[in-house]
């Protein structure tokens, strides 16, 4: 993946111009980075930046310990809290742009299901009430690292109750089929202009204030280093966004348990 950065043209280029004798040396309108590099500076900074805020904690730790005045106090617990935030969030960051190593065993398609559930419910309590399940799960296995996975699922659900949904139920939806663990979520949604063509494939592409458009991203890496994929398609008639995963079932028994 590259990245395709523009820059700009003069409309009045100097003469020194014609003095370039390799036409090859000039410089372009756009510069294309890979997005190898866009990854380790991001790392970079959040580390760098990392390191000058537990210097803060730790500073602002010792002064609270200098001083007796409960206001004061008070005022240093809320920066600290604050610096907390900031740290969390580039930790955030440095993960959602990181190598993606599964520690991958064999563990039943139901139960992964069910414990993929119990995490949803959890982090959308206040929406679940919003989600009509229809799994239809025969036996069958799964070669995925289960926390890694599960992700995957708790950032479509995320993206889902966060972007434009419309009214009615999202619905999930969970077969094995063909050889193939299938899940899809529909989401009601009367509006939508995305290209899902490379769905997943255009990191940074929709920023906002702590949102840095790398959910997508990392959730189809991770299909991807499981050896599934990740598609969604939006049906204009239904008015429905519909994602779904597919991943290859085992042959083999459960390392679980």
């Amino acid at each position: 993946m590259k990245l395709r950065m523009i820059g700009f043209r003069s409309e009045n280029p100097s003469n020194c111009t014609a003095m370039t004798d390799n036409a090859s040396e000039a410089p372009t309108d756009s510069l294309t980075l890979p997005w190898s590099d866009t990854v380790r500076f991001v790392r970079q900074l959040s580390h760098d930046l990392r390191n000058d805020l537990n210097a803060i904690e730790l500073q602002s730790a010792y002064i609270s310990e200098l001083t007796q005045d409960q206001e004061l106090t008070n005022e240093i617990k809320r920066l600290r809290e604050v610096v907390s935030g900031l740290n969390s969030t580039l930790q955030l960051l440095s993960r959602a742009v990181g190598e993606i190593a599964p520690n991958v065993i064999t563990y039943p398609a139901g139960e992964f299901l069910a414990d993929m559930r119990t995490q949803v419910e959890r982090n959308f309590s206040k929406e679940n009430h919003e989600i009509t399940w229809d799994v239809q799960l025969q036996d069958g296995m799964l070669n995925i690292d289960p926390q890694l996975f599960q992700e995957v699922f708790v950032e479509l659900f995320a993206n889902a109750f966060q972007h434009a949904r419309g009214k009615g139920a999202l619905v999930a939806r969970a077969r094995i089929s063909d050889g193939c663990f299938l899940f899809s979520l529909h989401e009601p949604k009367p509006v939508f202009s995305s290209d899902t063509r490379n769905w997943g494939r255009e990191p940074l592409h929709n920023i906002r204030q702590r949102h840095y458009g790398l959910g997508l991203n990392r959730i189809r890496a991770i299909m991807e280093a499981h050896g599934g994929e990740l598609h969604a398609q939006y049906d204009p008639k239904a008015a429905t966004l519909v994602s779904t995963v597919t991943l290859p079932v085992s042959s083999r028994q459960s390392e679980h348990g």
